[in-house]
């Protein structure tokens, strides 16, 4: 049995390749639909590891407390005339950070952050670059392993060790020929010892550093207190600003007005990041950050809390949806190569009524005739699919290759496309030839 459904694909083969440029141009919608599939698909993973990647950078569970400046009023006004001063804010500090980490349960580790932008030297050569002063938690919280060295102590960190991390970039550029560990840079004015070198990290981040990802790769690491002792500490000026008068037995505080706080950065830190144990903890963790701070800072709105996990999250949503969109947009050239096979085939079936009267007469069945022209449909899709495949790949590859889009083509999508392409090929095959296999053999042989 099976060999007279052997003769019946080789004769499919032979009418295939008989009429080569009818089956390449009945096969381009599948060629064409497959090669879509594949590299938007491949587009779609691609955009998916770049998120995960940056989930990775931000760091799983943490929340972002940053500084903001609002312009406000000096005075409101109220019954009777009477203004009121605006209260008094201390700004972004130490000490909230100190709070968050012991009253707050949910939260397991804590570290703030202050930057600063100038210059790094070491020997003739000199580059520009961001300091960051930080405690050791926040090489956790970002996922920022070392390639070599070690992290900062507790002595360096409570006694402002003039000691730095560096990233990758800055080795590369100063210490290409030698080891790095234990040799002094300058930033701004003071000499920094380095003490550890970060991995390398060969993400590309655009537009996330608000949402807490930094690209670590050109920046300079100290112990947080070594940049309030060493380069500035803008809570200093704040308590310059507000002291205490006394005068016949009372207390008058003299601070800064909100109008002069809404005109300068008066925030000792540039952000506070607090990573949560759970992720079930983050709502609940955030609505009493958000309660405490605004207790801390007698009332003042001047910070804002971040979840940059959920953006990245929202925006994963979005790529979804996107990809989503793109891959039915390519399925739908699938659908119209099908259409086409099934079309050509139909019309095969007109031009060959003659073959097909004296396949039955010589005694051909039915299912030989199914066999033979679905066989055609088949090998055409397949054929096609293949060529698809080949053709997505290499489409991927330009994609990225020419305009920098991450593309991860995946087995996968292969198989899909190349199951599609199969599927195609039999559910609009099918008709065709059971039309051809309907035919009376008498009124075939008679047709002109």
């Amino acid at each position: 049995m099976y060999k007279r459904y052997l003769h019946d694909i080789t004769i499919a083969v032979e009418s295939i390749l008989s009429n080569k440029l009818k089956s390449v141009l009945t096969a381009l919608g599948i060629i064409f639909g497959v090669a879509a599939v594949i590299s938007m698909m491949a587009i779609g993973n691609g955009a998916q590891q770049e998120i995960l990647e940056q989930m990775e950078m931000v760091g799983v569970n943490n929340i972002i407390i940053n500084p903001i400046f609002e312009e406000k009023d000096d005075t409101s006004d109220q019954e009777g005339g009477e203004t009121e001063k605006q209260k008094f804010s201390p700004g972004l500090t130490l000490l909230d950070m100190e709070a968050i980490q012991q009253i707050i349960p949910a939260v397991e580790k804590v570290s703030p952050e202050i930057s600063l932008n100038s210059f790094v030297q070491f020997s003739s050569f000199r580059m520009p670059a961001k300091i960051l002063g930080v405690s050791p938690d926040y090489f956790e919280l970002f996922n920022l392993p070392l390639e070599q060295g070690t992290f900062f102590t507790n002595y360096q960190l409570e006694h402002g060790i003039p000691v730095c991390i560096i990233g990758a970039n800055i080795k590369n550029r100063f210490f290409s020929g030698t080891n790095p560990i234990g040799q002094y840079i300058k930033f701004g004015q003071v000499w920094l010892q380095v003490i550890g070198i970060l991995e390398k990290t060969d993400i590309t981040l655009t537009g996330f550093e608000s949402a807490g990802v930094n690209v670590y790769n050109d920046n300079v690491y100290i112990p947080v207190k070594t940049m309030l002792m060493r380069y500035k500490n803008r809570a200093l000026v704040n308590t310059k600003k507000s002291q205490v008068i006394s005068g016949r037995g009372m207390f008058r505080i003299v601070g800064i007005s909100a109008e002069t706080q809404s005109q300068q950065n008066y925030h000792q830190l540039d952000r506070i990041i607090v990573q949560v144990a759970k992720t079930e903890d983050i709502p609940s963790t955030t609505d009493i950050l958000s309660r405490m701070m605004l207790r801390r800072h007698a009332g003042v709105k001047d910070f804002e809390i971040i979840v940059p996990e959920l953006l990245l999250k929202q925006q994963q949503r979005t790529k979804d949806i996107f990809n989503i969109v793109l891959g039915a947009i390519a399925s739908i050239s699938l659908v119209v190569g099908g259409i086409g096979i099934m079309n050509i085939m139909f019309a095969s079936v007109m031009e060959r009524i003659k073959e097909i009267g004296t396949r039955l007469a010589i005694g051909a069945k039915k299912a030989d005739i199914v066999a033979q022209f679905l066989s055609e449909a088949v090998l055409i899709s397949v054929s096609g699919g293949l060529i698809g495949i080949i053709l997505g790949v290499v489409l991927s590859f330009l994609i990225t290759r020419i305009s920098g889009i991450l593309t991860v083509i995946s087995p996968l999508s292969v198989v899909v496309a190349f199951g599609v392409s199969a599927a195609v090929g039999v559910i609009f095959g099918l008709s065709p030839a059971k039309r051809a296999a309907d035919k009376d053999p008498i009124e075939s042989l008679r047709y002109e």
